[in-house]
Formats: C-alpha cells, structure tokens, sequence
C-alpha cells in the first residue's frame, strides 16, 4: 500500500515538473516562428511590451505565416507571439506580454488573444 501512494506520488511530481519545464523548442529564439506552438520575441513597442491583441485584430481571416505573426506582434506591442492550432497542447499561464494567434484547420486566424 505505501509503496502504491510512493509511486503514485512520485509519478504525479514529475508530471507536474514536466508540465512547468521548458524545452528547447518551445522558448524558441528571436526568429523561430513555425506554427505549433511558436514563439518570437523582441523588444517591446512603447508599452512596455504588454499585448494589445486589438492592434493584431486585422489578421482575423488571413492565412497565418511568419511574416504575419511578426507584424501582429509588433502591431500588438507584444514581445513574443505564437500561432496556436485548434489540437495543439498549450500551457494554461497567462503571459501579458504574449500573442496568440488561433487558427482553424487550413491555418487561418480566427481568434486574436492574449496570454
């Protein structure tokens, strides 16, 4: 019985530890912009890099690439960005200074967030 809670304690401290890890692709450099999950970061335009996902409101519609992440990004006043497709595993953190682009299936923005 100990040994069962044992293992079962362990197994959920590392899920927890691998959930809270960041791996090398999903910190991702200042230029990487690939769909699942991406990230490019920065400097902030004048907010002091908060997100103001109004400012990405025209990419609605448009199909996602990297060019038009960036210019979300720095229309949003975001350091960094991501473009997130519908089964994509994100984590749940609320990033201030970060933009999500959601896209449907084809990879066309259909939602502009932050976090």
């Amino acid at each position: 019985m100990f040994r069962t809670r044992a293992s079962l304690a362990t197994l959920l401290v590392a899920s927890v530890l691998t959930g809270c890890s960041t791996g090398g692709s999903s910190g991702g450099s200042s230029t990487q912009a690939t769909p699942a999950g991406s990230s490019t970061q920065a400097t902030p335009a004048g907010n002091d890099g908060r997100c103001e996902a109004s400012g990405a409101d025209f990419t609605i519609g448009k199909l996602a690439s990297p060019e038009l992440l960036e210019q979300a990004r720095k229309a949003s006043g975001s350091q960094m960005a991501r473009i997130l497709k519908p089964h994509d595993m994100i984590t749940l953190e609320y990033r201030s200074e970060r933009l999500n682009l959601n896209v449907d299936d084809k990879g066309v923005v259909t939602r502009v967030n932050c976090g």
